[in-house]
């Protein structure tokens, strides 16, 4: 197997673990995703245990590219961060696995067991996020969930889409700033999305016709 991560200590840290198990050999470690992408191909490791963020490209470019010259070599993410959007980028990508570092170090050996037997595999931390995703997809609700929100969350978010701060949404609603901050949350927590800048794309592409919206 291939270890793929831009910080030494975790590597090494990684072969120690792998090392005392049988079956199981590291071949190759690798710091970036153009470096893993070359490993890959010259060694053709069963698996690569791939962080996601990466100093010169993401870790999901670099799986992209792995599966796309070498299908039959299996692919997991391993990161800090259960990212709703980073999973669903990996899955796309082709990896089998996404799991966190904070995972035990017999849980780890036993995902790689069950990637390299051919079979897929998420964190049950983000489980629960992937089949709401899933179920809001399958379901086309989409466009419901922005009516779902109050009156005074959908005037925050149409704000937030015309790139207002805070501050400057407080003073137009008579709000307090703390008060707007509590409405962001609602709204980030009803449209599962973790950014301002995800807020203002999800209205421009979901926005109800006609809806009554400032």
């Amino acid at each position: 197997m291939l270890l793929v991560d831009d910080h030494e200590v975790v590597r090494v840290g990684l072969r120690s673990l792998l090392a005392r198990e049988r079956g199981i050999e590291v071949v190759g470690e690798a710091a970036s995703a153009t470096e893993a992408a070359a490993q890959a191909s010259r060694l053709r490791p069963d698996v690569v245990v791939m962080d996601v963020r990466l100093p010169d490209r993401s870790g999901v470019e670099a799986c992209r590219e792995i599966r796309a010259e070498a299908p039959e070599v299996q692919v997991i993410m391993l990161t800090s961060y259960a990212d709703e959007e980073a999973v669903f980028a990996s899955i796309m990508a082709g990896a089998s696995g996404y799991l966190l570092k904070q995972i035990r170090g017999q849980e780890l050996v036993r995902a790689i067991e069950t990637v390299a037997a051919g079979q897929s595999l998420l964190d049950p931390a983000v489980t629960r996020k992937v089949l709401e995703k899933v179920k809001r997809l399958a379901a086309g609700q989409q466009l419901d969930e922005i009516t779902s929100l109050s009156a005074q969350e959908r005037k925050v978010l149409a704000l937030v889409a015309e790139g207002k701060t805070n501050k400057e949404i407080a003073a137009a609603l008579g709000l307090s700033d703390k008060t707007v901050k509590n409405y962001l949350s609602h709204i980030f927590e009803k449209l599962n999305l973790s950014r301002r800048a995800e807020a203002a794309a999800y209205f421009a592409r979901r926005r109800p016709p006609h809806a009554d919206m400032p």
